[in-house]
């Protein structure tokens, strides 16, 4: 029971007390849990909020950068720094404290936040591979003027509706008290303890909702978009003019970057996935070995790892973007002498423990 709780956030209190191990081993786990974890997630944290914050300024501020794709990418972006400001911090804390320690609101808040935010993501990776699908495939169909609107108002029903489909986590979710050889700890829960089938009715429907009925519709529209790109190949003429090719070119380099977004969005959440179905179905039973450990670990990290990880794809991908990035890269070297120098004369007159709730506020922990 200790071990079902949010997808994303849940707490898992006993795990690093496990009788079965080595003294030796309870000392590497506790070091790893208390120290090289916590700043794994700083790290996360930090490479996130400066790539996509970063990117929606690039494309909020530069408007050759306003397109329908760029437009789908800036709401994938923001829903990533959702992520990063809720529900990665509070996990973070959990490495500090053996229990939930943020009250019955939070409980029912941080569910429905980050719940909000993978269904962001996933809605609008399909929304972006219908997108590229219309372009390549049907490319008679002309961009009217638009499209912007109407790209924006889809954007926003992503929102709403994954705003709606969360609501059951609030409804759901509960501070209870529980017990694990012979202690007793506060734990956040998604579903009522007392039905069986709700932990495995809620695992499965996350996984086919979130995961694997979007990614069955992508996989639908890239084996259409591949179909189409082959076909062109071979029936383009030779005559073809520079315009039709440049176009053709930039459709598929689009196309790939999307399919980059979801390889990365696959890789990074299934192994979540698979670890809550894992737990759903071995409901009154408690996993506290070692190798389950790692594997929440690695999941955890892996998981919280895809909100920083499209700004770097986008700039390894996309020139236009890389080009902007830099740019904005050497704005801020202009202005970092005086920021600096300010910073080393604030720490003169600052203690030690000042300095550290600043770090901590300014990485959303406070």
């Amino acid at each position: 029971v200790a071990q079902k709780e949010q997808p994303l956030c849940e707490k898992e209190p006993r795990e690093a007390s496990s009788g079965g191990w080595s003294a030796d081993g309870r000392e590497t786990v506790h070091f790893i849990i208390r120290c090289v974890i916590p700043s794994v997630y700083i790290l996360i944290i930090t490479v996130g909020l400066l790539g996509n914050i970063t990117l929606v300024k690039i494309f909020i501020t530069t408007s050759a950068m306003r397109s329908v794709p760029n437009i789908f990418i800036s709401s994938l972006a923001v829903g990533d720094l959702l992520l990063l400001v809720t529900c990665v911090p509070v996990d973070a804390f959990r490495y500090f404290f053996e229990e939930w320690i943020f009250g019955t609101v939070a409980c029912k808040l941080i569910p429905v936040i980050q719940l909000t935010s993978v269904g962001v993501s996933v809605f609008t990776l399909t929304a972006l591979s219908a997108d590229r699908h219309k372009a390549i495939v049907n490319p008679m169909d002309i961009q009217t003027s638009s499209a912007v609107f109407w790209t924006c108002l889809k954007a926003i029903s992503i929102w709403v509706v994954s705003v709606l489909l969360a609501v059951p986590e609030a409804i759901f979710s509960q501070v209870v008290h529980m017990s694990d050889r012979n202690v007793t700890f506060t734990a956040c829960v998604p579903y009522p303890l007392s039905n069986e089938m709700h932990p495995k009715i809620h695992s499965v429907m996350i996984f086919l909702v979130y995961f694997l009925i979007p990614l069955g519709i992508i996989s639908v529209y890239y084996y259409h978009i591949a179909r189409t790109l082959i076909k062109s190949a071979h029936d383009m003429p030779g005559e073809a003019s520079e315009h039709s090719k440049r176009q053709m070119e930039t459709r598929k380099r689009l196309a790939k970057i999307v399919l980059v977004f979801v390889g990365l969005f696959a890789l990074c959440w299934f192994p979540n996935h698979v670890l809550y179905m894992y737990r759903s179905f071995n409901y009154r039973q408690i996993d506290s070995s070692l190798l389950h450990l790692i594997i929440t670990l690695l999941a955890r990290v892996l998981s919280f790892s895809s909100s920083c990880v499209n700004p770097f794809a986008l700039y390894l991908l996309s020139e236009s973007f890389r080009r902007h990035f830099n740019s904005q890269l050497t704005c801020q070297r202009r202005h970092s002498p005086g920021v600096v120098s300010l910073v080393l004369l604030h720490n003169k007159k600052n203690s030690y423990s000042e300095i550290k709730v600043t770090l901590m506020m300014s990485l959303g922990f406070l």
